[in-house]
């Protein structure tokens, strides 16, 4: 196993991620408001599925990360095996419970109905998963990044064409989303088989001679208990808008969170990529290296993250006012930008939570999902039921009980390990892009919306600039772009 991050596949992977997002802010922006009805099914679809794929993981993917690094390549081989068989195994048992559940109570109920269909979904998410985290154990995280990230962005917007430009019923439109997952199962499958030639096993006695089955379970457990619980504290608005207000009501909020999440790209491509070597570093225990890694990682993802909210906040109304869908897009606004803040603030901590899930301390996981979960669910519950806010209300609420756990994550890290993610550098950094962001935000726009979103974004972007290249706050950053920016030059002179 490499213990540093190939920076090839940091590049690639995130390359990859930004195209996905192409491609979805496209769709958002053209195709979904066409339809919100349809886009707030499909994501209620997708979040009973997300509600069923920790249930069928327990916590295994963790513990592939996690167990991997201390085995042998014979043994690593039986801890994939068994983790596919452990899926298959939970994955039947799931199946079974919800048609039981179906005949006994959903015949006849809409909303159950779609219970139906997030169960094939919830399965082929969590092969999907599986085969990611063994891609990110062997390097090789770009091209499964390729078909997860692209295939559903396409047939997304290709299934909303069908239904309203050729009469595709919605039962259809859903069956194709879901075949879709499955095909990408058998991509990434297939993929991992040529660098990774693992073997169907049934008995596993070898494995479970080297590593303790009861501390095997015990931490696929507790990983488990914080994927379910992070359902409730993070997704759980997906459930709770159409049970209280409309399916309408979830396509406009999932516009804004689409729009929004697309800020998170970059620290998906290092979170993924750095998992493996926090959990050898932790193994290894060289806390020093790996709070030297902390706060480089904090710091860069706040710029980036900060650098594309602060484009996205001074931007984006002037961007969907010269779009034809403006009017279904405008009631989006408030949860693009309070959900934004909100990921700004969760990649500005680093990360944090990759490092509970490796350490010894990953016990508080569970405490802090299941802490988030209640606040989460209570702040929605209050919310949409004693305001007025609607769909605001829920962005609030995520935002509120989002921050509160990063602030305690890191709190918690800080007690037990003495690793702290902030500095002084850090702290010149986020006053100069706030500054930044709130003078190019309060300047009076212009008579044209293009030339305003022009000269705005333009501003962000200079004044950004600035302070990346004239300082080495983001060191870490600033190193790769010169690196790829002379290799650009090079390659312009030949």
């Amino acid at each position: 196993m490499k213990s540093n991050i190939s920076s090839k596949q940091a590049v690639l992977f995130t390359g990859i991620n930004y195209v996905g997002v192409l491609i979805g802010v496209l769709s958002t922006i053209l195709v979904y408001p066409l339809d919100k009805e349809l886009l707030g099914i499909i994501r209620f679809v997708d979040a009973c599925a997300q509600i069923m794929f920790p249930i069928i993981v327990l916590g295994s993917t963790h513990a592939l990360i996690n167990y991997y690094p201390r085995l042998s390549d014979q043994l690593q081989r039986s801890l994939f095996s068994f983790s596919l068989f452990s899926l298959l195994r939970l994955a039947i048992g799931l199946g079974i419970l919800v048609l039981v559940l179906y005949w006994s109570f959903g015949i006849g109920h809409s909303k159950f109905n779609y219970l139906l269909y997030g169960c094939p979904l919830a399965v082929a998410m969590a092969y999907i998963e599986l085969f990611r985290r063994q891609a990110a154990n062997l390097q090789r995280l770009s091209v499964p990044t390729f078909f997860e990230k692209i295939i559903p962005k396409l047939t997304l917007p290709m299934v909303f064409l069908l239904v309203i430009y050729w009469q595709t019923s919605i039962a259809n439109a859903l069956s194709i989303y879901i075949i879709a997952y499955w095909f990408i199962v058998v991509l990434i499958g297939s993929y991992i088989y040529r660098y990774f030639r693992f073997t169907w096993q049934w008995k596993f006695t070898s494995l479970f001679e080297e590593l303790s089955i009861k501390d095997y379970y015990r931490y696929s457990l507790y990983a488990f208990a914080g994927s379910f619980g992070s359902f409730f504290a993070f997704r759980v608005d997906s459930l709770m808008i159409p049970s209280f207000l409309s399916f309408e009501a979830n396509g406009t909020y999932t516009i804004g969170v689409t729009l929004a999440s697309t800020l998170a790209i970059p620290a998906t491509g290092v979170f993924a990529l750095y998992a493996p070597v926090i959990a050898k570093l932790i193994t290894n225990v060289q806390l020093r290296e790996l709070n030297m890694k902390y706060k480089e990682v904090a710091r860069i993802l706040f710029f980036v993250g900060m650098f594309l909210f602060s484009c996205v906040f001074v931007g984006v109304e002037s961007l969907f006012r010269l779009m034809p869908t403006y009017d279904k897009l405008a009631p989006s606004l408030p949860i693009i930008y309070v959900l934004g803040a909100n990921v700004v603030i969760n990649m500005a901590t680093g990360f944090n939570n990759e490092i509970i899930s490796y350490s010894k301390y990953y016990r508080f996981n569970l405490v802090s999902i299941l802490s988030l979960m209640v606040i989460n669910v209570g702040l929605n519950l209050y919310f949409l039921t004693q305001t007025t806010f609607g769909i605001l209300g829920v962005g609030i609420a995520s935002l509120l009980s989002l921050t509160l756990y990063n602030i305690a994550k890191t709190f918690y890290i800080y007690k037990k390990m003495r690793l702290w993610p902030f500095d002084q550098v850090y702290l010149k950094l986020v006053l100069s892009m706030v500054t930044i962001l709130l003078c190019v935000f309060y300047l009076p726009n212009v008579y044209s919306d293009f030339v305003t979103l022009i000269i705005k974004v333009g501003l962000v972007i200079i004044s950004n600039g600035f302070v990346f290249f004239s300082t080495n706050w983001v060191f870490g950053l600033k190193v790769e772009v010169l690196k790829y920016l002379k290799i650009f030059r090079s390659r312009e002179k030949l």
